[in-house]
């Protein structure tokens, strides 16, 4: 396949026939399930303009790796999940790995400043919108993820995360 090294193919292809028929993309071997573990934070974050006190459930938020979030997970494919990310090809792999990775930096840089702004009494208009902000640029990084998983192979610049930041 184009764009795959040889080295991967074997494994690659084997994968692709187990997983069909499976919620995992036979063409990357990834699952869109894993997002449901950032969906829950955004979720958060967007209650948090009308619900302050909700600092301390997102503070509890962790990063979970694909594996982990689907060794944890009631996924039905778990199991399958776990070991197509081995097989998953470098093109895919890479940048799926680095938007996760901004994905977390974002969220985590993200809720310690929201609670910054929360413990210090700030304006509730500056939180809406600091809240609002945030939750579009993790939007706009799991779409990029989502798009990696459907078969893109291109993660966003940091420059676009910043961009998102400030509009």
């Amino acid at each position: 396949m184009e764009g795959i090294a040889p080295d991967e193919l074997a494994g690659f292809e084997e994968y692709r026939a187990k997983v069909t028929g499976t919620n995992i993309s036979a063409q990357t071997l990834l699952a869109t399930d894993y997002l449901n573990h950032f969906n829950e934070i955004v979720m958060l974050l967007d209650m948090l303009p009308d619900m302050p006190e909700m600092i301390e459930e997102c503070k509890t938020w962790q990063p979970k790796s694909y594996v982990e979030h689907f060794a944890q997970s009631s996924f039905s494919d778990r199991q399958l999940a776990i070991e197509a990310y081995g097989r998953v090809p470098a093109r895919y792999r890479r940048p799926f790995e680095e938007t996760i990775s901004q994905l977390n930096t974002l969220i985590l840089g993200g809720i310690a400043r929201l609670d910054t702004d929360i413990a210090a009494g700030g304006e509730p208009e500056v939180l809406r919108e600091t809240c609002s902000s945030l939750s579009r640029a993790c939007q706009a990084l799991m779409d990029c993820a989502s798009a990696i998983i459907h078969g893109s192979n291109r993660a966003m610049d940091q420059a676009e995360i910043d961009g998102l930041l400030n509009t």
